[in-house]
């Protein structure tokens, strides 16, 4: 349920109304601060709760909503269709993950597997635009055989491309017990597709305040997905974006997985939180990122998470689905053309700010 104050509602009265719904209601308010209006969101058993009592605890009460979805801070309802900005503070400056700012691009290896290769990716990417890089210290991989990250130490690794470039820096947690020291280095913890329903993993970076960048699982329909974002945000942190990253249909031949570029316009309808894609996991195949890229630009997607490798013949995961920074830096010109048509392209002095 949400309360929807009118436009110029004094900030005592918000407060006070907060108070009350707390000590007399046993709610949980949250005060939600749009561009218009303040919306306080009730938490807690709502379901016997006359909304046109709630409307007359204050004449500075607009209209009070039930929010019908299950996933209720995720919902856009909840903040009375505010786009949430996520803004992540970069040694470049903040970046803002939403729809109403520049698209942002995220680029990088799948793995960290040494220093110079990390830090010279980290120079094309940023040169080429990229605000973030991407980069696993921790691995899931199927076979318990393959390379599964170099751990802690690519983690510092990670933090000497940062130094180097500027650049935020985005990796996966794949564990708990790992974390506190993932979170010194990390500005966006990645929740990995394979960690989409952890739980416990869930409820862990949502008592801490780094943005987490939640991936679809691989065979989860959007409310699965829109629910593992509830479990973050219910825990305490509201900064979640959403990336969708490939589900597992029939085909497995000539594509890892199918791309579901369908959710971009769905999730806007469905929730306020910002969207991302992943073409790289999404096709399997570099040859098919570019297109894939493009089009996720062009049907509203607020942010790319895209594959990196200086030489992706020989990196020790992901190879086939990597760009060569020669490569990504034609993408980024090409992303440009689009990302300009549809008003969500970064100006050129803040490309190279």
């Amino acid at each position: 349920m949400i309360i929807v104050m009118k436009s110029g509602a004094p900030e005592a009265e918000v407060d006070r109304l907060t108070e009350e719904l707390n000590q007399t209601w046993g709610l949980t308010p949250e005060k939600i601060v749009g561009r218009y209006k303040v919306v306080i969101g009730l938490v807690g058993d709502t379901a016997d709760l006359d909304p046109l009592q709630l409307q007359e605890m204050s004449s500075w009460i607009e209209q009070v909503l039930r929010v019908e979805q299950p996933f209720k801070r995720a919902s856009r309802e909840f903040r009375h269709g505010e786009a949430s900005d996520v803004i992540v503070n970069t040694p470049n400056g903040p970046v803002h993950f939403c729809e109403h700012h520049p698209l942002v691009v995220i680029a990088g290896p799948c793995s960290v597997e040494n220093e110079e290769m990390i830090v010279e990716t980290a120079r094309r990417v940023k040169a080429a635009g990229a605000k973030f890089l991407r980069g696993g210290a921790y691995k899931p991989r199927t076979s318990p055989y393959s390379f599964q990250g170099h751990g802690e130490s690519a983690l510092e690794l990670l933090a000497a491309a940062r130094e180097e470039t500027g650049l935020g820096i985005i990796t996966e947690l794949m564990d708990t017990a790992d974390l506190e020291v993932l979170g010194e280095f990390a500005d966006i913890i990645q929740v990995g597709a394979r960690n989409m329903q952890n739980f416990a993993l869930l409820k862990k970076v949502g008592a801490q305040d780094k943005p987490v960048f939640l991936k679809r699982g691989m065979s989860s329909t959007i409310e699965e997905w829109l629910m593992a974002a509830e479990y973050i945000m219910a825990a305490g942190n509201p900064n979640v974006i959403l990336c969708e990253r490939g589900i597992r249909t029939y085909d497995r031949q000539y594509c890892r997985n199918t791309l579901d570029l369908s959710v971009i316009p769905v999730l806007r309808s469905l929730t306020h939180l910002p969207i991302a894609i992943d073409p790289s996991h999404g096709t399997g195949w570099a040859e098919y990122v570019p297109a894939m890229a493009k089009a996720a630009i062009a049907a509203g997607t607020d942010s790319l998470m895209i594959e990196v490798h200086p030489n992706p013949q020989k990196a020790l995961s992901d190879g086939p689905q990597s760009l060569t920074p020669d490569r990504f830096d034609r993408l980024m010109e090409e992303l440009a053309v689009i990302g300009k048509a549809v008003n969500r392209w970064p100006q050129p002095e803040a490309v190279l700010a």
